[in-house]
């Protein structure tokens, strides 16, 4: 997480097991969409629409193995982790305090809160800026004070591009960075005609 103003690293989010998949969704944005004009039948008004999906465990055997060397775990389980992903899509508290005491005071037009720039990262190569659309939390097993002790967590992301941010935003220049990885990574996949057994193009 990082702050939207300053860019400030603020928060990490570790998930404790890699997920063993991870479903992406592209949608490409057309300029000509259903009207069949001719003129924008190869048009692109931006980077397609890209959703992430993935399934994650969160789990405190190892750490309660050791109840010596993890005294936050003994007393809190797993809370703390399920906090920290399911902040992401809340406003902060003192935020919404502040948005009240305008409101008391007679403000007329209050503007939502902006929330910190949440990247999800996925090894070097990709590292993007998300809005978390859904987080599902199944919480399955409990420690003796009804704190969570394991839990599965479902997690759905909006990609935001270039076009989706304000101009000069922190996130759209990881966007754009990532953009352009991704080209230069197309580039380096070798291909040919004569491999499809085809010598030219009618």
């Amino acid at each position: 997480m990082l702050d939207p103003q300053s860019g400030q690293l603020q928060r990490v989010v570790i998930l404790q097991y890699t997920p063993d998949s991870l479903s992406r969704t592209l949608a490409a944005q057309t300029a000509s969409g259903d009207t069949g004009d001719r003129l924008d039948a190869l048009r692109l008004k931006g980077a397609p629409v890209e959703t992430i999906k993935l399934d994650a465990e969160i789990d405190a055997a190892d750490q309660l193995e050791n109840p010596g060397q993890n005294n936050a775990t003994v007393r809190l389980g797993i809370t703390p982790e399920l906090a920290a992903l399911e902040t992401t899509i809340f406003p902060r508290a003192d935020a919404v305090q502040a948005n009240i005491s305008l409101a008391s005071t007679g403000a007329l037009e209050i503007s939502p809160v902006e929330a910190p720039l949440a990247l999800f990262v996925w090894s070097e190569n990709r590292i993007v800026p998300v809005r978390i659309t859904d987080l599902s939390v199944t919480e399955e097993a409990f420690d003796p004070s009804l704190n969570p002790i394991r839990a599965k967590v479902s997690l759905g992301m909006r990609v935001l591009t270039v076009n989706d941010l304000p101009l000069g935003h922190r996130g759209a220049g990881i966007y754009l960075a990532y953009h352009r990885a991704r080209e230069q990574m197309a580039a380096t996949v070798p291909g040919a005609l004569t491999q499809l057994g085809v010598r030219r193009i009618p």
